[in-house]
């Protein structure tokens, strides 16, 4: 054996990566596990759902756990502008104006996403880490613009626990789908905001 044989690099084996196909396949992998869940979701599943090779998703991901972070992670790219959120005058009007089909259906879906990945998150802090920004985090961080809005115009009063109160709906939502298994429609969030949320912010009801 030669000094160039042990020294030059050896070629590697297979085709390159294909990063055209990373979003249907994480797409795909959202899909089976708001279906199956974690643990029932197989790389097989994921890639007959892209209609991609198995080879394909193991050349990009080592193992299904990387995959799986990946695409929760991308959830996040959905996040609600908060540059844009409505202004009615009143933290009734712009809680109800968020109330959207499109958002709704999205929301819904990240919620079954979570209840996929339960068992996972109890093992993992870093899917724990992904599903809170991803899945908990935009919804709250909009609820926050809004409540600190009422504040500054005196609807709310100032020394209301904004944090909590952030949280609130997204909570109820979540323990709506998974534990009830029941859908989010729009008359369940207006009876959040009207018999939960404005109550707790202290905004009476002559007010609303």
């Amino acid at each position: 054996m030669t000094q160039t044989d042990l020294t030059e690099p050896k070629p590697r084996l297979g085709r390159k990566r294909d990063h055209s196909r990373d979003s249907d396949i994480l797409d795909a992998t959202l899909d089976v596990l708001a279906e199956t869940g974690y643990d029932g979701m197989t790389i097989d599943m994921v890639a007959a759902r892209a209609k991609a090779g198995k080879a394909t998703v193991y050349r990009r991901w080592a193992s299904k756990a990387e995959l799986v972070l990946d695409a929760v992670a991308c959830l996040k790219s959905s996040e609600i502008d908060l540059e844009a959120l409505p202004d009615t005058g009143t933290l009734r009007g712009d809680l109800i104006a968020m109330i959207r089909q499109p958002s709704m259906r999205d929301a819904e879906r990240k919620l079954k996403v979570m209840s996929g990945i339960v068992s996972m998150i109890a093992r993992s802090p870093e899917m724990a880490e992904a599903a809170r920004t991803a899945l908990v985090e935009p919804r709250a961080a909009a609820n926050r613009v809004l409540l600190r809005r009422a504040i500054e115009r005196g609807e709310v009063d100032p020394s209301c626990d904004v944090e909590r109160l952030s949280t609130l709906g997204p909570a109820l939502a979540a323990y709506r789908v998974l534990m009830l298994g029941r859908p989010v429609d729009r008359d369940f969030l207006i009876g959040n905001i009207d018999g939960v949320i404005l109550p707790a912010a202290g905004v009476r009801p002559a007010s609303r």
